[in-house]
């Protein structure tokens, strides 16, 4: 497993919470292009937390408290269950 994968896990966890803030937006301003946009672009971000975590092994390369705390801070149960994982072996 690369490290360069890890960078890319959080980096798609951040384009989640954009994506989601994005569509957010959209609901309260009653804007459906950015719901759209939002919503796809949460999808695309979900896929790619997918990818980059095939075969991750969370004992090996996983950021322990730090990971399981931005999982619960933006309720990627995922993220959240690697990090305690990771944690324990720390």
């Amino acid at each position: 497993m690369s490290d360069q994968q890890n960078p890319s896990l959080i980096g798609q966890h951040a384009n989640y919470v954009a994506a989601a803030a994005k569509e957010t937006v959209g609901s309260v301003t009653g804007s459906e292009d950015w719901k759209a946009t939002g919503a796809q672009e949460k999808q695309d971000a979900i896929d790619g937390m997918k990818s980059a975590s095939e075969n991750r092994d969370p004992n090996s390369s996983g950021f322990g408290k730090a990971e399981e705390m931005a999982g619960k801070a933006v309720g990627c149960e995922g993220m959240e269950s690697e990090g305690q994982q990771s944690k324990t072996s720390q």
